[in-house]
C-alpha cells in the first residue's frame, strides 16, 4: 500500500506551506490495543505513509508530527528506519485541539522545539490517520485558503442525522441534502489560525473538534468548502477501519488442509512447521475432512482460517465441501472466515492457461 500524491492540480507555488499531522490519538474508538496511527500496515506503521504522501509534494517546506509523550521515542524511531526528511516531531496536548495549538507553536514559541521553524503563509492541518491524501485536493484546499482565509474538504452526509430529546425520544432530523461532512485536509492562512487558538476558551481547546469553526468564530473567516471525491474516500475508509478490525480480531488458529499425495503432504507439513511458531496450526487431510464431525471440532475451537493445498487444476470440490459443512454447522462466527485455495502442480506442464468452463466455476464458488 502507497499513497499516490498525483499531480492534477495547480501547486500553490508562490506561498510557504506547512503540514501539522495530529496523531496522538488513543485509538479508543477503534478498540485496538496499539493506537491507530501506529498499526502496522503491510509492515510499515500508518502514520508513515501518512509523512510520505507530504513528503512527495515539494512546496511543502515542513511536517509537524504531534504525538503524545509517551510515543515521541515510537515516533522518532519511525522517522530514523524509514528515512522521512522535512519531519519535526511535538508533544501534544490531552485533546486534538491541544494537540493542534502546540503544533502551530513551534513556528512562533521555543516552547516544543529547539529552533523556530520559518512561519509558513498557509498551513495544512491533517489527520496522521488518513494515508490517503492527493496533491490534487492539498493543492485545492491550500489556494482556496490563501484567497478566503480558510479552506477544507467535504463531502455528502452518508447517514441521516438525527436528535434527540431529554427522554430519549427523536427530536428532530436534518434534511441530509443541505449538509455536509467535515473532512481533511483543511488549509488556514496561518496567522488567522493561529490567532483563533491564542483567543479560544478552555472549553473549545477540550471539547470542540472543527478547526473551521474556531477560524469563524474568533476571525470572523468563512471557509471556502471544496468537495472532495465521496465515493472514493469512503471505500478507502471501509478498507482501512476493516483493515485494523481483522488485524484485531482475526483468529489466531490456522488449519492446513491437503489430500493423501505426497507431494501434497510434504507440502502441507513444510507449511505447518513454518508457521507453529507465529500460530497455532492444525493439519488435516481430505480424507479426514469427510469426517464432518472433526471439521465440526475445528470450527468450535474458533478456527476459521483455512489453506487448502491440492494438485487437481482448479478443483475446488473439497474446498466447497468445507465451506458447507461451516453453513451448516450454525457455530456463530467469532471472527472473519479466511480462506486460501494452493494449487500445487507438481506435472512437467508449465502451462498457466485456465478455460472459460474452470474460470466460471472458480466465480461461481467465490
Amino acid at each position: 500500500m502507497e499513497p499516490s500524491s498525483g499531480s492534477r492540480g495547480a501547486w500553490p507555488a508562490a506561498a510557504a506551506v506547512a503540514a501539522v499531522l495530529p496523531a496522538g490519538g488513543s485509538g479508543e474508538r477503534l478498540g485496538g490495543a496499539t493506537p491507530k496511527q501506529f498499526c502496522a500496515v503491510q509492515g510499515r506503521p500508518l502514520v508513515s505513509y501518512t509523512v510520505r504522501a507530504m513528503e512527495r509534494i515539494s512546496w511543502i517546506s515542513d511536517i509537524i508530527v504531534v504525538v503524545s509523550p509517551e510515543n515521541i521515542e515510537t515516533m522518532k524511531s519511525i522517522i530514523e528506519k524509514y528515512g522521512h526528511k522535512r519531519v519535526t516531531i511535538v508533544k501534544g496536548g490531552i485533546t486534538r485541539h491541544r494537540s493542534i495549538f502546540n503544533g502551530l507553536k513551534v513556528f512562533t514559541e521555543n516552547e516544543f522545539s529547539s529552533h523556530l521553524l520559518q512561519k509558513p503563509e498557509v498551513v495544512i492541518i491533517h489527520d496522521a490517520v488518513r494515508p490517503f491524501v492527493e496533491e490534487d485536493i492539498l493543492s485545492k484546499v491550500v489556494m482556496a485558503a490563501k484567497e478566503h482565509g480558510a479552506a477544507g474538504a467535504i463531502r455528502p452526509l452518508v447517514s441521516t442525522v438525527i436528535a434527540s430529546a431529554a427522554d430519549g425520544c427523536l427530536d428532530h432530523a436534518l434534511e441530509r441534502a443541505r449538509y455536509r461532512a467535515s473532512e481533511m485536509p483543511q488549509a488556514f492562512v496561518f496567522d488567522i489560525i493561529y490567532k483563533a487558538y491564542q483567543q479560544c476558551t478552555d472549553y473549545d481547546l477540550d471539547y470542540g473538534t472543527e478547526c473551521l469553526h474556531l477560524a469563524l468564530k474568533y476571525c470572523k473567516t468563512n471557509a471556502k468548502l471544496v468537495e472532495g471525491t465521496a465515493d472514493l474516500w469512503k471505500v478507502k475508509a471501509i478498507i482501512t477501519s476493516a483493515f485494523f478490525l481483522i488485524t484485531d480480531n482475526l483468529s489466531q488458529e490456522v488449519c492446513v488442509t491437503t489430500d493423501v499425495k505426497e507431494d501434497v503432504a510434504q507440502v502441507g507439513f513444510l507449511l505447518h512447521e513454518s508457521l507453529k511458531s507465529q500460530i497455532k496450526v492444525e493439519a488435516l487431510s481430505m480424507s479426514l475432512s469427510k469426517n464432518h464431525s472433526h471439521l465440526q471440532d475445528i470450527f468450535s475451537g474458533q478456527c476459521y482460517n483455512f489453506v487448502c493445498i491440492n494438485d487437481k487444476k482448479y478443483a475446488i470440490e473439497e474446498t466447497q465441501q468445507l465451506v458447507d459443512t461451516l453453513e451448516k454447522s450454525n457455530i456463530p462466527l467469532l471472527y472473519p472466515v479466511v480462506l486460501i485455495l494452493v494449487h500445487l502442480d507438481v506435472s512437467e506442464d508449465t502451462s498457466c492457461s485456465i478455460g472459460m468452463e474452470e474460470l466460471t466455476s472458480i466465480k461461481k464458488f467465490a
